[in-house]
């Protein structure tokens, strides 16, 4: 259940930097994408794929038409087609195939999602954990690790936000979880720590009570104050940003603190941009 393995991908193809606009994606790269044969490279190619016929590729690819049929014509039905609305929709939709299905198949089923060549995929995969009510928090934050680590950034950002309305429900909880992963040898658990617990975040709801009560995350945000890796600075920077929108003070007394604290190049830089806002 997956793309053909024996399929031959140019290299020109694997490598390639990834078209400025949607209208200048090549014919040939567009049908790779929407066959689930290759990734996106960028954010116009991830934008661009068209969630909908991808999902019916994959299931006529996998022989499962029949047992699709009423999924698609909801789907096909649907006037909603943004990439954040998509993209849960069809992982609802797998979710009700899953849970009829016996234990073994599900799981072969799920994995063939997790692990497909097709970075939009697995994207439902991360989200079809996110939605899954019978998960705990602590299972949801298991089980997003490795797509919170995918080497793709269209499915690092799903990983967080399919998991984000739980953290909001539970955030105590979520906090003393993600207290080890803000310290995690891998940058991009690291980030994940701190992107999926942003205060305002991107495209996706405000939490209140961070907004509120920012204090409350600084045991994760201290642990990367002076993160020498610029993905995770970002992450930061962006956190204080969204925090200074309605506590402004508490933003400047944070930053000020972790300059006396750790004067290196790096906090300044996570402190500069996370102050941009303020006058």
């Amino acid at each position: 259940m997956d793309a053909k393995p024996d399929l031959f991908i140019p290299e020109d193809v694997l490598h390639r930097k990834g078209a400025r606009k949607a209208t200048e994606i090549p014919d040939h790269i567009r049908s790779l994408l929407q066959a689930g044969h290759i990734e996106s490279v960028n954010l116009t190619e991830w934008l661009a794929v068209d969630h909908v016929m991808l999902f019916q590729q994959i299931i006529h690819e996998w022989g499962m038409d029949a047992d699709t049929r009423e999924i698609t014509e909801t789907l096909n039905r649907m006037d909603e087609q943004r990439i954040m609305k998509i993209i849960p929709t069809i992982s609802i939709q797998w979710l009700s195939l899953l849970e009829r299905l016996e234990v073994h198949k599900r799981a072969h089923l799920f994995h063939s999602l997790a692990e497909h060549r097709s970075d939009s995929i697995r994207c439902w995969a991360a989200y079809i954990i996110g939605l899954d009510s019978r998960l705990s928090l602590t299972d949801k934050l298991e089980q997003i690790r490795p797509f919170a680590a995918d080497h793709h950034f269209g499915v690092r950002e799903i990983a967080w936000m399919a998991v984000r309305e739980s953290i909001s429900a539970e955030l105590s909880t979520a906090l003393q979880h993600l207290i080890p992963w803000s310290v995690d040898p891998d940058p991009l658990i690291r980030r994940f720590a701190i992107e999926s617990i942003r205060p305002r975040g991107v495209w996706a709801k405000h939490i209140q009570e961070l907004k509120e009560n920012p204090t409350i995350a600084l045991p994760l945000l201290d642990a990367v104050k002076s993160d020498a890796h610029k993905y995770v600075q970002d992450s930061v920077s962006n956190w204080l940003n969204d925090a200074s929108k309605t506590n402004p003070e508490w933003v400047r007394q944070t930053c000020a603190t972790w300059l006396q604290q750790s004067d290196t190049p790096h906090t300044l830089r996570i402190v500069t941009r996370g102050r941009r806002s303020l006058s």
